[in-house]
């Protein structure tokens, strides 16, 4: 992270402008509001399922393939759901927390939860694979430069970083 990611997401921030980090963001939200919606079916909440493929449909089409958001304008509210917490739903525990490189904090469940939202991102079946690695790369580069404040606030305000993370990861999840 301190070598690659950071300074990377040090100079996007520094040389794009934020109307078009904000329409990266978007982009790949709207990517993500494909599993979001399998995830809201998976759990039986249908209304959050309808709400996100509405989501898709209108920021992929009026939205200029998600980089303007759209569908929060007209009010379709975005909602987060993944196949860790569908399978928290389904009443799998939480399992041990971990610390993954690259990925930051976890547990059991929500590995195997990335494992398969990893399966069903559309991202991962972008054909030829130096596009896809280019998509994950700005993908990875976009989310770190979204962390950059918090990484700061880490630095300086936790006394034990750690255990910092590791509670600020359960509180959220």
């Amino acid at each position: 992270d301190h070598l690659v990611l950071k300074p990377a997401a040090e100079i996007y921030r520094g040389v794009l402008p934020q109307f078009v980090q904000t329409g990266v963001s978007n982009f790949f939200a709207n990517i993500n509001d494909v599993l979001v919606a399998l995830n809201n079916l998976l759990q039986g909440k249908f209304l959050n399922a309808v709400s996100d493929v509405g989501r898709i449909a209108v920021n992929t089409t009026a939205g200029l393939l998600g980089v303007i958001d759209v569908a929060t304008e007209i009010g379709l509210e975005k909602n987060n759901e993944d196949f860790g917490q569908t399978l928290g739903f389904w009443g799998v525990g939480n399992g041990p927390f971990l610390m993954l490189p690259f990925l930051g904090p976890s547990n059991l469940r929500d590995v195997i939860g990335r494992v398969v939202d990893y399966k069903l991102d559309p991202l991962t079946y972008v054909d030829p694979s130096r596009d896809r690695n280019q998509l994950w790369a700005l993908r990875f580069v976009n989310r770190r430069s979204e962390l950059l404040e918090t990484t700061t606030i880490l630095e300086t305000a936790a006394l034990d970083p750690y255990e910092f993370v590791r509670d600020a990861y359960f509180q959220r999840r």
